[in-house]
């Protein structure tokens, strides 16, 4: 695994933890959760193009 396939990976895992973290939230703020689904979908394209082809 490259580094930036490893920091690409600790990135997705902290956006996912404040994804989670929002959501638990007895009101939960709904452009925060799109801003963070977004980023999410971003950092895990990243990653799909940084991986070797299997």
């Amino acid at each position: 695994m490259t580094a930036r396939l490893k920091r690409l990976s600790e990135i997705y895992r902290r956006i996912d933890a404040k994804l989670r973290d929002e959501e638990d939230r007895r009101f939960p703020d709904d452009l925060e959760l799109t801003r963070l689904r977004k980023m999410k979908l971003r950092v895990k394209d990243q990653i799909l193009q940084t991986r070797p082809a299997t």
